[in-house]
């Protein structure tokens, strides 16, 4: 999982990365390992990530919701989750389901992980 968001004016982006892994989880981060290559997505954003590594007890999921207009150009707004799912996979899965732009992370970890997954 890559959790992404805005990092607040005067906050350390590793504490927004966890901040945000909380947000759209409900599960407490694991200790941040190392940082990661920053990447720039295709549709231009720029993504700052850090490797972790835990054992996370995935049933204690609950995701966060955020607001947006909904139907759009309809002036009411509504609320959705986060992120609808979470759930383990190996390397190889993982690297077919994540989005193509994101994929080196995936590729830089198991590199810093000496290719274990």
């Amino acid at each position: 999982m890559v959790p992404k968001g805005l990092i607040e004016i005067d906050e350390d982006p590793r504490a927004a990365a966890r901040r945000e892994f909380q947000e759209e989880t409900g599960l407490a981060p694991p200790p941040i390992w190392r940082p990661l290559t920053a990447l720039r997505q295709a549709g231009g954003k720029q993504v700052v990530s850090w490797a972790a590594e835990g054992d996370l007890d995935l049933a204690a999921f609950s995701p966060g919701d955020f607001e947006m207009e909904w139907p759009p150009r309809s002036g009411r707004r509504a609320s959705f989750p986060e992120i609808d799912r979470v759930a383990y996979f190996d390397a190889s899965e993982a690297l077919d389901r994540i989005l193509p732009s994101q994929a080196p992370l995936i590729r830089e970890t198991l590199q810093l992980l000496g290719g274990r997954a």
